[in-house]
């Protein structure tokens, strides 16, 4: 899609570990989708890199810059399985999923579910729900949506349900720092309210010192008037502890300065505490 919004581009094809199913012991979950492509990025094989937004740690590395944010997709998280809302799935059901956000949340909603954790790219876990290694799965509804899977979701959680990853639904175009060439072919593929959405979203990530293993939650909107609203959430992996906020302002331009405001809220709350608890027990 991005290579032909470019007009035509090469493509560098990078296998990461990510697809191949299990992290290397120096990897996050979401990381393994990110370090191959990164170094095709550093050592000149590409020019662009892209990304699922939701993937990109809050830090990058020396030499790389983020210069386009792609116009987002469904953003929500989507349940695959044979069921039309939470309360159809029945006790004990096997669900499936690599991420502690996820996994958090879910548990949080319904303590009497197994959550499973399943890897691999998204062709991979629905192989595996075929085969009756799990009853259900939850992925991001955007991934199913360009693969032309739509039809395999059951339900997508409502935002007060499960927050979403930041960036989720959305593509994110990276770069060598400097390469004005790359910079200027990217902007033309940036989506102005995905891009404010997205920094919104990692101002929450960072402003928590989150990172991609932490069951932190942050997503922006523009709802009906321009208002803007912003959803946060923090909690330990098995869902026993949590906090979140939900706020909203008068015009989008005020979105980082909300997102702020959620991290100062999140931690009076006992988010950073959540957090260190969270990484204790990975």
């Amino acid at each position: 899609m991005v290579a032909d919004r470019l007009g035509g581009a090469e493509l560098v094809k990078i296998t990461t570990s990510g697809d191949e199913g299990e992290p290397r012991a120096d990897q996050s979950d979401k990381a393994r989708f990110v370090t191959e492509v990164e170094a095709a990025l550093l050592d000149g094989r590409a020019d662009l890199a892209v990304h699922s937004a939701k993937d990109l740690p809050a830090e990058m590395p020396p030499g790389l810059e983020l210069v386009a944010v792609s116009e987002r997709r469904q953003p929500l998280d989507a349940m695959v399985g044979p069921a039309g809302s939470l309360d159809e799935i029945p006790s004990g059901a096997r669900v499936g999923t690599a991420s502690v956000r996820r996994r958090s949340q879910l548990l949080r909603l319904r303590d009497d579910l197994e959550v499973v954790e399943i890897r691999g790219n998204l062709d991979t876990r629905l192989r595996k729900l075929d085969a009756g290694e799990v009853d259900y799965l939850v992925l991001a509804a955007a991934g199913l949506g360009r693969l032309g899977l739509s039809d395999r979701i059951g339900f997508l959680f409502d935002p007060e349900q499960m927050v979403p990853a930041a960036g989720q639904g959305a593509l994110a175009l990276q770069a060598r720092r400097g390469d004005s060439a790359a910079r200027a072919m990217a902007r033309a593929l940036n989506d102005s309210s995905a891009a404010i959405q997205f920094a919104a979203e990692r101002a929450v990530l960072a402003g928590l010192g989150g990172d991609c293993d932490t069951p932190l939650g942050a997503f922006a909107q523009t709802v009906a008037g321009g208002v803007v609203e912003i959803y946060a959430y923090v909690g330990l992996p098995d869902g026993s502890k949590s906090c979140s906020v939900r706020l909203s302002a008068d015009r989008r331009e005020d979105s980082i300065d909300l997102a702020q405001i959620a991290v100062v809220d999140l931690v009076e709350s006992g988010a950073v505490e959540l957090i260190a608890a969270a990484r204790e027990s990975a």
